[in-house]
């Protein structure tokens, strides 16, 4: 019986995968021909077509299938995968010096924050391409784009604070349909005109560089649209496995997307006037509308899927120690993965509103779209060539060629979308760039941070002497204190023993730690030392994409005593930073925005789900 199972249960996943997976890449055909045609105002001749079809095809095949599918994710952190997955494996098991140990974690860190860029174009341009539909039909409608466009992003967004477990099992059926639909009206324009499987050959490709040189490589800025997302295949792997994803890519999603594209181009050489809009004008007059609901329902699934990778990214740079902590909300009780992050939410509502209303049309985005992807798959470029070096033991030969010829790619697709900066490249950069200073000052700050607390600390070993020469007065009960430095006494404790003169009869010194991997097994949570006095040092360990718990994860504390909550308490220390010049510091305007991140970080409480009611602040000034 063990096989059936698993055939059903890889079915189970492979429909589940559709409906997060693919979206971005699968509502691509929405916009990427008439792009490329109407917005390069390229003449609508064969070879210009099927030149255009075979650069889509190779690209497909090349960047996603060989480069993502079958290279990329093998590369599995424990299951996981994800730029920061990625990232960790190269750290982890790398022997770089320090030095290249900063270039390359600043190019994985560089590369989440490419993903913030992303994912604010994404849902803006696929929504906004999907109601656009309405005025093929009746172009009186073209006043009610835009508004209609930003009603369904923000009750999108509105909605987030629900969870999406009730709809969420829609969005695989959905998916199904919306793929099954792409390939029957791509099959149809192709039977009238057969033709366009020509272009399958990639002579075709290599002929339009030929005839349009500078020109014909300026166009893959245009042409990159077909493979955006491509890196979700590879993000999404833990939660659905390598063996579903690439059944339903090679099956199902590719074969679909192909002959889609194939009858875009079939009806382009038939009718030359539906370049306005090739992929509504392929269904027949009566399916329109319908196909407007279609598209928006999966544009709406491709957002969802964007947003919710943010919330995820967003919890990962937190829990490796990157981004000031944020207030993180479960949204179901029964999957540990479906979180929702307010102050993500909301600024990504805030950024995708200002896109839709300050360009006013995909078309428009388009130009916007593509310089954060393309960058992206140059980045995974170079951590897979460090993957294949170092921890796959290949080569340099192999390594090299193989890095040279993906790097290749992405690069041209690249410097294609590097002339669009000026018309609206720009914008996803400057958030890039804006993300990234945040997390690299946000770390920097709390090493600073950290040395100082040191310099003022006392050591951990001569305060558990002192205890003995000179004991304290002793109280009921067990007392909490967390602190990022192991080896030194935490300040809260020492400001508790110094102002109110007692110690609780346990005292646990408690340090947090996130490890580079995206889980730790149960049995590995937890490390407890006895120092004697009553006094217990516990580590607990998280991977970045761990739940934090810290209630439930001190329930197991094998403390040789049970901590009952109603008879625990946590001291917190609580810095208020004050920025000052000084040596080892930062730039002035970034220990101020240091400051304020520190000032307007969640609450310890909130973030490790401590009871509030069982909590002592005590606060301690440092300069930075």
């Amino acid at each position: 019986m063990s096989q059936p199972h698993s055939v059903q249960s890889t079915r189970a996943l492979a429909l589940g995968a559709l409906g997060v997976v693919f979206g971005d890449i699968g509502t691509s055909p929405l916009y990427t021909m008439k792009e490329v045609f109407g917005g390069h105002h390229l003449a609508l001749t064969q070879d210009n077509v099927l030149g255009i079809l075979s650069l889509i095809f190779w690209a497909l095949i090349l960047v996603v299938s060989v480069k993502y599918v079958l290279v990329i994710m093998r590369a599995d952190n424990k299951g996981e995968g994800g730029i920061l997955a990625l990232l960790s494996l190269v750290q982890g098991q790398a022997p770089l010096h320090s030095k290249a140990r900063w270039i390359i974690m600043s190019l994985g860190f560089l590369g989440a924050s490419l993903f913030f860029g992303d994912s604010l174009i994404t849902p803006a341009i696929s929504v906004l391409s999907a109601v656009e539909g309405l005025e093929i039909g009746a172009p009186a409608l073209h006043p009610f784009i835009l508004p209609l466009a930003l009603g369904i992003l923000v009750g999108l967004f509105a909605i987030q604070r629900r969870g999406t477990a009730s709809i969420g099992r829609l969005f695989g059926p959905v998916m199904l349909l919306w793929f099954a639909v792409l390939g029957v009206l791509g099959a149809i324009g192709i039977v009238q005109h057969p033709q366009v499987l020509a272009a399958l050959l990639p002579i075709h490709a290599i002929q339009f560089f030929l005839n349009h040189g500078t020109a014909g490589f300026l166009i893959l800025g245009a042409v990159v649209l077909a493979i955006t997302g491509a890196e979700a295949l590879y993000a999404d792997m833990g939660h659905f496995g390598t063996r579903p994803i690439r059944l339903v890519w090679f099956g199902f999603v590719l074969p679909a997307l192909v002959v889609n594209y194939f009858g875009q181009g079939a009806l382009l050489l038939a009718e030359p006037a539906a370049v306005r809009n090739p992929f509504y004008m392929l269904a027949p007059d009566w399916a329109l509308y319908p196909m407007v609901a279609l598209a928006t329902a999966a544009t709406v699934i491709a957002s969802q899927a964007v947003i919710s990778g943010a919330f995820s990214v967003t919890r990962q740079v937190i829990q490796m120690g990157y981004a000031p902590r944020l207030v993180i909300r479960h949204t179901s009780a029964a999957a540990a993965g479906q979180i929702y992050i307010p102050f993500v939410n909301w600024t990504l509502a805030a950024g995708v509103a200002l896109l839709v209303l300050g360009f006013q049309s995909s078309s428009n985005l388009a130009a916007a779209y593509g310089i954060a992807v393309t960058a992206t798959f140059a980045i995974d470029t170079v951590l897979l060539a460090l993957l294949m070096r170092v921890n796959w033991n290949i080569g340099p030969a192999p390594t090299l060629a193989g890095a040279a010829f993906f790097l290749a790619l992405d690069l041209a697709f690249f410097g294609a979308n590097a002339v669009k900066i000026p018309e609206g490249g720009w914008f996803p950069l400057v958030v890039a760039v804006a993300v990234f200073t945040v997390l690299v000052t946000w770390r920097r700050g709390r090493e600073i941070v950290g040395t100082r607390l040191h310099e003022r600390g006392l050591p951990l070993a001569p305060f558990i002497e002192s205890l003995l020469a000179h004991p304290p007065v002793r109280v009921q009960g067990t007392a909490v204190f967390m602190t990022t430095d192991p080896s030194g006494v935490p300040l809260a404790l020492l400001h508790n023993l110094k102002h109110n003169k007692v110690l609780h009869e346990r005292v646990v010194i408690l340090n947090v730690r996130y490890g580079e991997v995206p889980y730790v097994p149960a049995e590995h949570r937890l490390a407890v030392t006895k120092l004697g006095e009553g006094v217990f040092h516990v580590v607990v360990r998280y991977g970045f994409m761990d739940d934090v718990d810290i209630p439930k994860a001190l329930a197991e504390c094998p403390c040789g005593m049970n901590l009952d909550m109603m008879d625990t308490t946590f001291f917190l220390s609580r810095e208020n930073l004050i920025p000052a010049r000084g040596e080892g510091g930062m730039m002035v305007w970034r220990e101020h925005l240091f400051a304020t991140m520190a000032r307007n970080a969640a609450s310890p409480m909130t973030f490790f789900r401590i009871p509030p009611n069982r909590v002592v602040e005590l606060g301690a000034q440092l300069e930075i």
